[in-house]
């Protein structure tokens, strides 16, 4: 039995390297949207995603073609074993309407098939000021009369 020092011994056994730490693992909270039409697809899904190591949950709903994992996982892991079904597979494209601090943006981001009360993830940075061109190209331009006075 090894006698503990308290900070003392670990500080000395983290210099001294003898162990290796590993980083510790985050909780998280994956969505993504599968496409399943029956219950046979929806017990394929669930039954791979469960198996994961480090997986606590697995909530299908089939109406909205959403999968929700929760537990000590990669995003990436999760998209994998999912896409290793058979199914079509992404991370969950869309996003709450009541987060959306500015719902004024571009036509393309108020999709029709997004599920009610969502809308899909972009950048809500798409105002008229985004796309103005550079005073540096512009300044010496020919359509610059006043360019080089």
């Amino acid at each position: 039995m090894k006698l503990m020092f308290g900070p003392l011994e670990y500080f000395a056994d983290k210099f001294r390297g003898n162990r290796k730490y590993r980083k510790k693992k985050i909780r998280e909270t994956v969505e993504l949207k599968v496409r399943m039409d029956c219950d046979g697809c929806e017990r394929k899904v669930k039954k791979a995603l469960t198996r994961m190591s480090g997986v606590e949950s697995v909530d299908i709903d089939r109406k909205l073609q959403k999968v929700t994992v929760t537990g000590y996982v990669k995003p990436s892991q999760v998209l994998k074993r999912a896409k290793g079904t058979g199914k079509q597979a992404q991370i969950w494209p869309y996003m709450p309407y009541n987060s959306v601090t500015n719902p004024v943006v571009s036509a393309q981001t108020y999709d029709k098939k997004a599920p009610p009360g969502y809308v899909r993830k972009e950048s809500f940075n798409n105002g008229p000021n985004n796309n103005r061109p550079d005073e540096q190209y512009t300044y010496f331009s020919e359509e610059n009369p006043n360019a080089c006075v």
